[in-house]
């Protein structure tokens, strides 16, 4: 069961009931390291992708940008400990239902956009097939998020196994 968001006093009294919506970082970027970010902007320099960014939180990774092909190239240039030397995501995407099937419109691009085929389709009587997107295979690289025409992907925190 996901974990429920938690709110500000500052959001609550400002009548922004929503906690802040996640910011997917970097392969190898989890929110510890992100302290150690100084904010010079190398790794955003040296993405190939351009998918990276700075906020105010540090690095961000931007997957309405493009895929992040996990070059290590903001790794290498980072002289900080923010990148760890394994290079996986702290996230995956999910499909919510703001997806155009809910609206009886057929629809594959996300399917078609992911490179490590984590999202299949099931079928369903009388509408569109569904996407479902299997998180153990999901890679976190956000190939399906610019392709989808509704907006519907967004990433979420990866779920720890428990130990």
């Amino acid at each position: 069961m996901p974990a429920q968001a938690s709110i500000s006093r500052r959001q609550l009294l400002k009548g922004s009931p929503r906690a802040a919506e996640f910011s997917p970082r970097p392969p190898g970027v989890d929110l510890a390291s992100m302290n150690a970010c100084t904010r010079c902007g190398e790794c955003v320099s040296a993405c190939p992708e351009g998918i990276l960014a700075i906020a105010d939180c540090g690095v961000v990774l931007l997957p309405e940008q493009g895929e992040c092909s996990f070059c290590g190239s903001c790794a290498e240039v980072c002289e900080e400990p923010v990148f760890a030397t394994d290079l996986s995501m702290s996230h995956i995407f999910a499909i919510s239902n703001d997806c155009l099937v809910q609206a009886g419109i057929t629809c594959m691009s996300c399917r078609d956009a992911c490179p490590e085929e984590a999202i299949s389709m099931q079928p369903r009587i009388g509408g569109p097939f569904v996407p479902v997107l299997d998180q153990s295979a999901c890679t976190g690289c956000g190939a399906c998020v610019a392709p989808c025409p509704a907006n519907a992907i967004h990433a979420v925190k990866k779920e720890l196994p428990d130990a």
